[in-house]
């Protein structure tokens, strides 16, 4: 695999941020989805819930003999227990913005309006019976608004009923000849009713973000784990994933001489050769917690981007042993057949990178950005001029500390100054591997 060295600009660099914040999730449209799906898939149970409500209404008013309640009282519960079933019937058809603020002004309607005939048709001491029930209505709406995770409506709602009621009080004061009871247990209903709201505001906020982001994570991760294997988590839980900075050790793999083999026996016959050591390649990286990003051509790039750095190489390292081994196995049952053997190069290089899964709405591709990545690029070139089996740059032999392996540090050549410092490797003694097909599980690296 042979990647240019000149790449385009945000490939050296994070991407700009306006197609950072494109690429990435919108809250605020997710939490928008809720709240609609929430109202569409729980609208037969709020209509249970008001009709509930408009019976207690109906039996208290029976109980009280009609002395708080004229005949407009019975005709507006009447004109709400329909406006509510028109409400039902049309939000399974269609739901929408719109309906959801009609069922807001609706039930603000009411609750004011229960609390303002009470105030303005009792007598001057009030009883206890009619005051619960003329704040039954503004309490239970209340709260049926903030589960609705729709907080701008419950505030609004808040605010509607809270001004009728505090206008009914200021007038009660203002001129004591309308006969309107006690100040004072209005009073306390009003600020119980404004600190219900507060709470009920806040807890559907704090609700409403917590389920979005609780929807976001199991989206990324289920996003992720077309190209991530399982037990690595990338998701981010403080933000939209999108691309994260994060160490990587970086791992690249080419078939030496791809070319030629193909002008000699053909584009059909390599073309399975070309999978087998795919297949080869893929196994071996998996089974050390590595994964595959992309094949290119005859190349395969690899990631390790979990754990710590020095883990990272550890893994990086010995699963480009396990390749040696394995590819000294399915050579020698090549050799048998009568084909040539395949060689391949591999170039390891770690550094901070990019790392996510970039969807622009056509198609999503795991993606991993940054200057290691063209470090890598160079890595490959200068390993392919030296002829090198397995090139190592000076990041990753610090990285492996004691355990780095035996190798000749390759000197610098004119031109090659933007190139890491870099650690030719013996290949892997031809006697140590045991014949394993390419096709089983990836097994321990001797």
């Amino acid at each position: 695999m042979t990647t240019p060295d000149r790449t385009p600009p945000d490939r050296d660099a994070a991407p700009h941020p306006e197609a950072a914040r494109a690429a990435a999730p919108r809250p605020a449209a997710d939490e928008s989805a809720l709240a609609a799906g929430l109202a569409a898939g729980t609208a037969t149970r709020m209509l249970a819930m008001r009709l509930v409500m408009l019976l207690v209404l109906a039996v208290s008013a029976h109980l009280s003999d009609g002395v708080l309640h004229a005949g407009s009282h019975w005709f507006i519960l009447g004109g709400y227990a329909v406006s509510s079933l028109w409400l039902a019937a049309t939000a399974r058809r269609r739901g929408g913005a719109r309906l959801a603020w009609i069922a807001t002004l609706l039930d603000a309607a009411l609750a004011a309006y229960i609390v303002l005939e009470y105030m303005m048709a009792a007598t001057e001491v009030a009883d206890e019976p009619g005051t619960m029930a003329s704040r039954l209505p503004a309490f239970l709406l209340l709260l049926e608004s903030g589960l609705t995770l729709r907080p701008r409506h419950t505030a609004v709602f808040a605010a509607l009923v809270a001004g009728v009621w505090s206008g009914a009080l200021g007038l009660g004061l203002l001129d004591p000849h309308l006969g309107l009871p006690p100040a004072g247990p209005n009073v306390f209903g009003l600020l119980s009713f404004l600190v219900a709201a507060a709470f009920v505001i806040e807890g559907a906020l704090r609700l409403r973000r917590g389920v979005a982001t609780m929807l976001r994570l199991e989206h990324e991760r289920a996003t992720l784990a077309r190209f991530v294997p399982a037990g690595i988590d990338l998701v981010r839980r403080d933000g939209p994933t999108a691309l994260q900075p994060r160490h990587a050790c970086l791992l690249a793999l080419d078939i030496r001489g791809f070319s030629a083999l193909t002008r000699r026996w053909g584009e059909a016959r390599v073309l399975d050769w070309l999978l087998a050591v795919r297949a080869l390649a893929h196994a071996a990286v998996t089974g050390r917690g590595g994964l595959v990003d992309k094949y290119v051509g005859d190349g395969v790039l690899a990631q390790f981007v979990d754990g710590a750095p020095a883990e990272q190489a550890a893994a990086a390292l010995a699963c480009m042993r396990e390749i040696e081994a394995r590819m000294h196995a399915m050579n020698e049952a090549r050799r048998r057949e009568g084909l040539p053997a395949l060689a391949l190069t591999a170039s390891l290089h770690a550094g901070e990178v990019l790392v996510g899964v970039l969807d622009d709405g056509w198609r999503a591709e795991f993606t991993v950005l940054g200057p290691a990545m063209n470090a890598l690029a160079r890595v490959e070139a200068r390993a392919k001029r030296e002829n090198l089996a397995v090139a190592v740059s000076k990041r990753v032999m610090r990285l492996l500390g004691p355990d780095a392996p035996a190798g000749r540090r390759l000197p610098r050549r004119p031109g090659e100054e933007d190139c890491p410092d870099l650690f030719g490797l013996d290949p892997l003694p031809v006697a140590a591997p045991a014949p394993i097909s390419p096709d089983l599980p990836a097994t321990a690296a001797p």
